[in-house]
């Protein structure tokens, strides 16, 4: 336990993420301070939302700097305590970052630092317990307030949040459509999660596809990919639909700015509403969330996919898993196992 190792930002990406936009770094491993833990990274998270942390422009976070370990989600071990409520061999979830080991407290980074809930596997907590459980939770119920008999239609439905907003759709009564790339995609969205159907858009004409599959027309719409899927979502949204922004992946990667959609009038025209949020503004009420997700997969009522990638050289490349449809579900990488 001598050597730090880091992935550190480079550069900031112009288009597509590349491995030479990071740099590999060793450094020495940190002491805690009074307050503090020393804690191993065991798991990572990669989330699309790492994308705009590199950019140089204001957000919700401040950006990545150039030379700081890039920013991630993680599950760590406790490998020393100076602090009352950590003790050595904990599991905890915290915003670890691409590096071996880190120095953390209650107070620090993004997620701060919560022990894991005994039983609670790391890739459940990074998965559909974690953030993405959150998000997709606390968007669907709260900002897309979602009625039985309802039509849902979701994008990135296939991923970690799409997938999670779906189900919890269906758990709430509505009829769920779901938007993902590929036929194996499609089939789990239906076979697996419930969906009571999906569309490929890699494959078929997603506005036409809209209208046959949603013939009521569409009462909320979760989008996770913008561009001209939100423009085809608004071309069927229902009187008084609620649209939740909750990520654009089509266009992180853009070289220049996409032109909004041309039909925002449509939103006046049947009355809806769109609207945008982040996770963290729901997390003092996580606990609420977690135990209806519990709840949920002990009733068999929702389902998840985890891909998990391993090894640290792995870690810039498995981001870009994220931007080429390569994931399945939610994206982890493991570094460790818990000692």
């Amino acid at each position: 336990m001598t050597v730090n190792r880091q992935w550190v930002l480079a550069k900031r990406p112009h288009g597509m993420v590349t491995r030479d936009n990071f740099e590999y770094r060793e450094a020495a491993v940190p002491e805690p301070g009074d307050g503090e833990v020393l804690l191993r990274n065991l798991y990572l998270s990669f989330d699309p939302t790492q994308r705009g942390w590199m950019e140089d422009r204001e957000s919700y976070l401040p950006p990545v700097g150039i030379g700081e370990v890039m920013r991630a989600g993680s599950v760590a071990q406790v490998v020393t305590s100076r602090h009352p409520d950590f003790a050595e061999g904990d599991l905890v979830q915290t915003t670890g970052g691409w590096q071996d080991y880190l120095v953390a407290s209650p107070g620090s980074g993004v997620m701060g630092l919560s022990r894991l809930p005994d039983g609670v596997p790391p890739t459940l907590a990074l998965s559909v317990l974690g953030v993405t459980g959150l998000t997709a939770y606390w968007g669907l119920l709260d900002l897309g307030e979602p009625q039985p008999g309802q039509t849902v239609l979701v994008s990135g439905a296939a991923g970690a949040t799409g997938s999670v907003a779906g189900q919890i759709a269906r758990i709430k009564g509505c009829r769920v459509v779901g938007i993902a790339g590929g036929p194996d995609k499609c089939r789990w969205l239906t076979d697996v999660a419930g969906f009571d159907a999906a569309i490929d858009y890699k494959a078929d004409d997603v506005d036409q596809r809209i209208g046959e599959l949603c013939p009521d027309r569409v009462d909320v719409f979760f989008d996770n990919v913008g561009g001209g899927i939100l423009e085809a979502a608004l071309n069927h949204i229902n009187m008084h639909a609620r649209v939740v922004l909750c990520g654009g992946i089509s266009a992180y990667n853009a070289t220049a700015p996409i032109p909004g959609p041309a039909n925002l009038m449509n939103l006046v025209v049947m009355r809806a509403r769109m609207e945008g949020f982040i996770v963290i503004d729901y997390m003092d009420r996580s606990a609420q969330a977690v135990a209806d997700l519990v709840a949920w997969m002990e009733q068999g009522l929702l389902h998840h996919q985890v891909d998990v990638q391993e090894g640290f050289d792995n870690i810039p490349d498995t981001l870009n898993r994220l931007f080429t449809g390569r994931n399945i579900g939610k994206q982890l990488l493991k570094i460790a196992d818990p000692e």
